[in-house]
């Protein structure tokens, strides 16, 4: 009876511990690492690093000066030396570790053994950084972050900064349209393209930018962020009578850069410039960001007659592709489908969008012209992006560098939400007015009348 009291004491809260290790890895893996992961890494890492150095070949033969070193105080044998090793600093989904490299090696043999690193040391996937001649940084990932897409909390938003999604290093993915002004976004039915656009909408609704909208669904995808808008189009008609006065908004303001550019020669040197954000903030006038939803739409005719004004209306989206950027005007072209068999232009609207986004589509040509002239071993990633995960999508640039991302999940009333109370933010543009959408009045919530309780009457 005494060893049967024993073991239930000692294994009792053994097993209680066990099981909720256990559970916490698999429902809360940030709780898991942070009390468990945490220090069976880092004792993993300091542990093995040199031998785990030596297994991958990151390791160089020692100088003259340290062999005679060793050999002069002590009597061991002398090993070759591993890149020297910087702080491990923890963070929320694993650690990080700066390397300084050895004479003779670079980052690019670090990045090669990134698996062999990755399987030494147990941990979900290792990332290689270069952040200066001869310094590395490895980023060590515990744990699937896109399984379940947890924002980092401390985000500074900036103006025309949206934080959407999450990399698989841990790390924000920020759709910066100040460096990259113009982007095709790609993703089939149930993919999380939508998704997508919803945090792109919700974070510039609440900045001082004009939202355009050209969504040729009827209005399905943008109508419910109509108080935020300042124009939207809901099929090809209408986009047809909006795209000129956009490119009428871009002369104008490239007029108004001209104009203060007929400098004298005592202007200083930083009031010259060639864009709207060199202007004085009273003259500058709002960034516009333009949103194509199914972008596809507008190349599609139906009847000989209309193939006229699709012509005229992919040229003006691609003069504002060319030439937006520096008037502030932006593109975020959306598509299920997007190839070169839509027509003449479409290729050349692609090559003007710097930014790819492409999330699960339908066909390897629509994830090859999103990402095959940037960069090709991409292509294959994003055709492997399963149905089961809406929201992880490919994301890349033009100088060729991708990784994989995935949105957080954000309810369509949220973000609508968000576009009503953000409704004052719009800007006054007197050429956009005729394209203002219809907001509907919103019914008062129904206050409940005073129920008083009656009073027995008593004599």
């Amino acid at each position: 009876m005494t060893d049967l009291a024993t073991l239930l004491e000692v294994g009792g809260p053994v097993a209680a511990l066990g099981g909720g290790a256990a559970y916490a890895r698999a429902r809360h893996p940030g709780v898991y690492w942070s009390t468990v992961g945490l220090p069976v890494s880092t004792v993993r890492l300091l542990s093995s690093y040199g031998s785990v150095m030596e297994a991958c070949g990151l390791t160089v033969a020692p100088s003259r000066l340290r062999v005679l070193a060793v050999k002069a105080t002590t009597r061991r044998e002398v090993r070759p030396v591993p890149p020297r090793r910087g702080i491990i600093r923890p963070t929320t989904t694993g650690l990080r570790v700066r390397l300084r490299l050895a004479p003779g090696q670079e980052p690019a043999d670090v990045a090669a053994s990134a698996e062999r690193l990755r399987h030494a040391w147990g941990v979900h996937a290792v990332y290689v950084t270069t952040l200066k001649p001869g310094v590395v940084e490895l980023r060590l990932v515990r744990f699937d972050v896109l399984r379940r897409v947890r924002m980092p909390r401390r985000l500074r938003p900036d103006l025309l900064r949206v934080p959407v999604a999450l990399r698989e290093d841990a790390t924000p993915f920020v759709r910066d349209y100040r460096t990259v002004p113009h982007q095709l976004t790609l993703g089939a039915t149930l993919s999380g393209k939508s998704m997508y656009l919803r945090h792109l909408v919700a974070g510039l609704a609440r900045q001082p930018v004009a939202l355009v909208g050209i969504d040729c669904k009827r209005g399905v995808e943008l109508a419910p962020f109509a108080p935020r808008l300042s124009a939207l189009a809901t099929d090809p008609e209408q986009a047809a009578e909006l795209l000129p006065v956009l490119i009428k908004e871009m002369e104008d303001r490239y007029d108004l850069i001209k104009a203060r550019q007929g400098i004298a020669p005592s202007t200083p040197d930083e009031e010259i410039t060639s864009d709207i954000w060199g202007l004085p903030e009273d003259e500058r006038p709002v960034p516009v960001v333009l949103f194509v939803d199914e972008v596809a739409e507008l190349f599609l005719v139906a009847t000989k007659k209309d193939e006229e004004r699709r012509d005229e209306m992919v040229t003006q989206l691609i003069r504002l592709a060319q030439l937006g950027r520096a008037a502030g005007i932006y593109l975020e072209v959306c598509g299920q489908r997007f190839g070169a068999e839509l027509g003449k232009g479409a290729t050349m609207l692609r090559a003007q969008l710097t930014g790819r986004v492409c999330h699960r589509v339908n066909d390897e040509a629509s994830a090859k012209m999103a990402l095959g002239d940037i960069a090709p071993e991409a292509v294959s990633a994003a055709c492997a992006i399963a149905p089961e995960r809406p929201g992880l999508a490919v994301a890349g640039d033009t100088s060729g560098g991708w990784s994989r991302i995935r949105t957080p999940y954000l309810s369509l009333g949220d973000a609508a939400e968000t576009c009503r109370e953000s409704a004052h933010l719009v800007p006054d543009l007197p050429a956009l007015k005729p394209f203002r959408p219809d907001v509907p009045v919103r019914p008062p919530a129904e206050t409940p009348g005073l129920v008083v309780r009656p009073r027995p009457v008593t004599d």
